[in-house]
């Protein structure tokens, strides 16, 4: 019989000794799998992108080999109480040394809270805690054409994805494929021109980018929702859809998706407590195949699932 430990934090849980851990790891149960890692890193770089929008790179090797596109990693700033628990970020790209080898992460956050404010006001130098990486990520499946679909900060995941799918990058083991896709398009929409973040890297990666803003400030004045269809009826390819971004932005996606007869993915953005599993806070209601629906965690089932099967806000059955 397993020994049963009790923890009133996450820290606990991630600090509190246990028997099946393995030596030089960090986090008990889940990183004795070899899948997490919890720690405290220094910051290298902490940079505005756009309005409200930073950059945070850091050395981490234990979690920059392994973690692959769609996964992310659990942040919390040490040695502050309220709010206790951290806060979930996808991985945006890897830093690289010399030879190659992953050795570091960047990430992408938008300030929207008590959190990531303080977040932004971190130095080089400066601390944070970190566990990861976590969550499920995309699968590197062969498809002809990838198009991406991102609304606000949901643009984050997808340079690492996009980077992969096109054969200019491998993520997490070496036998995880790369280069299966034959063309990746962005479509990547924002309320107004100055919180777009800078596109250059994802062109410099061969991605074709088609932009929206929702005051006509840059690219097609409107939802980034619109620039679906005309994308995939102009494509010779055979497409699947992903998407990230707020849930009514994702929602009217898979319905374009479904409406198209396309395969959709969504990665979810849920509020997170843990990133673990223990705290059923990302909670999200998906379909079943037997037509009834059941509860999934998005840190731990997702938080890419298949868009098709989420039960959307509009979709909701009423409780009981």
């Amino acid at each position: 019989m397993g020994t049963e430990r009790i923890c009133t934090n996450v820290s606990d849980y991630l600090n509190t000794p246990d028997p099946t851990e393995q030596p030089g790891e960090h986090c008990p149960k889940l990183a004795a799998s070899g899948r997490v890692w919890h720690g405290t890193v220094e910051i290298l770089s902490n940079k505005p992108l756009a309005e409200r929008t930073y950059r945070i790179s850091f050395l981490c090797p234990s979690v920059a080999g392994r973690i692959v596109p769609g996964q992310f990693v659990m942040v919390r700033l040490p040695g502050w109480w309220e709010p206790l628990f951290g806060r979930a970020m996808a991985l945006y790209d890897v830093l690289r040394d010399e030879a190659g080898q992953a050795i570091g992460l960047q990430l992408v956050y938008r300030v929207v809270g008590r959190v990531t404010g303080r977040l932004a006001q971190l130095r080089p130098g400066d601390q944070l805690e970190l566990w990861g990486p976590l969550g499920n990520g995309f699968a590197a499946e062969p498809v002809e054409h990838l198009v991406m679909v991102a609304g606000g900060i949901g643009f984050t995941p997808f340079l690492a994805l996009a980077q992969e799918a096109l054969g200019r990058c491998r993520y997490g083991s070496l036998e995880r494929p790369a280069g299966w896709a034959q063309k990746v398009s962005l479509c990547y929409g924002e309320p107004t021109a100055a919180l777009l973040a800078p596109v250059e890297e994802f062109q410099q990666a061969g991605i074709e980018l088609h932009l929206a803003t929702e005051d006509g400030s840059r690219g097609h004045k409107g939802l980034v929702t619109e620039l679906i269809e005309p994308i995939v009826a102009q494509s010779k390819l055979s497409c699947r859809i992903v998407c990230c971004g707020p849930e009514p932005m994702m929602a009217a996606t898979a319905q374009i998706a479904r409406r198209l007869g396309l395969p959709c993915l969504a990665s979810l953005e849920r509020p997170m407590a843990c990133g673990l599993g223990i705290c059923f806070s990302c909670v999200v209601r998906v379909r079943e195949p037997n037509g009834n629906w059941d509860y999934r965690r998005a840190c731990v089932d997702g938080p890419v699932f298949d868009a098709h099967q989420i039960l959307w806000e509009r979709e909701q059955p009423p409780d009981g």
